[in-house]
Formats: C-alpha cells, sequence, structure tokens
C-alpha cells in the first residue's frame, strides 16, 4: 500500500494506475488527510455479496419463540 499526494497523483496518474494494475494499493492524500483508496479491479466485486447467499438455517428443537411470548402474554392477562 502507497500514499500519494492528490497533486502528484495528477501529474503523474498514468504512472500510477500501470501500478495499480500490477497489483499495488494507493491512498491518495489531500492536504495530508486520505480520500480515496484506489484498488486493482476485480471481478468478485460485481458478484453477489456474501450477506446475500443462501445460507444453512439452523434448526432448533422446541417451541417456537414468538409462540411460547405470546403464550406467556395470555397467561399473565
Amino acid at each position: 500500500m502507497r500514499t500519494v499526494t492528490f497533486t502528484d497523483f495528477r501529474k503523474r496518474a498514468s504512472g500510477f494506475i500501470t501500478e495499480v494494475e500490477h497489483g499495488e494499493t494507493l491512498i491518495l492524500l489531500r492536504r495530508g488527510k486520505p480520500v480515496a483508496e484506489v484498488i486493482p479491479f476485480s471481478d468478485e466485486a460485481l458478484r453477489e455479496p456474501s450477506w446475500k447467499k443462501p445460507r444453512t438455517m439452523l434448526q432448533i428443537k422446541g417451541r417456537d419463540l414468538s409462540a411460547a411470548i405470546l403464550e406467556e402474554r395470555e397467561a399473565d392477562l
């Protein structure tokens, strides 16, 4: 990972993009603060996020929690 000032990036963008093509990650700084991260392109970013992929559902033996709560509420009345 390499840090580069925004001004330097503008002056030598072509060379920095070549570095990114070869796997380098750049952090762009403006007034000493990071403002952007330039990373190599990956087809994985276009794929479905992992949290949207189907997963195995957990099966728990016993009563349904919502049914137990409703039953307890009715008992209190």
